[in-house]
């Protein structure tokens, strides 16, 4: 399995619309039967700060390959963009040690 951290600042436009946006992403990832279950996909906000933090897990590298090739993807990287200023940190995790339930 591999993990990745998607972090950046909001900057543009309205949360709402954004927090939409990313429920509709994972809406699609679910979805999707080439995706559903093998990864998953968290979106986390920094309290009452700018700071978004999302968790992305997958389970091998066709799942990765197929997710990149979907049209809800690359929108929604560009929507990332846009909202993020164009200032968007990819950050590949390395699994040290999880907990028994992984989540």
């Amino acid at each position: 399995m591999k993990h990745f951290l998607i972090k950046y600042r909001f900057q543009n436009g309205s949360p709402e619309d954004w927090h939409r946006e990313i429920k509709r992403f994972i809406a699609a990832l679910d979805s999707d039967p080439a995706c559903a279950g093998k990864l998953s996909y968290r979106c986390m906000k920094a309290g009452d700060g700018s700071g978004y933090y999302h968790l992305a897990s997958v389970t091998d590298d066709e799942t990765s390959k197929t997710l990149q090739g979907r049209d809800f993807f690359s929108q929604y990287k560009e929507k990332t963009n846009y909202y993020a200023g164009g200032s968007v940190e990819v950050v590949p995790l390395e699994l040290i040690a999880q907990t028994q339930t992984g989540a």
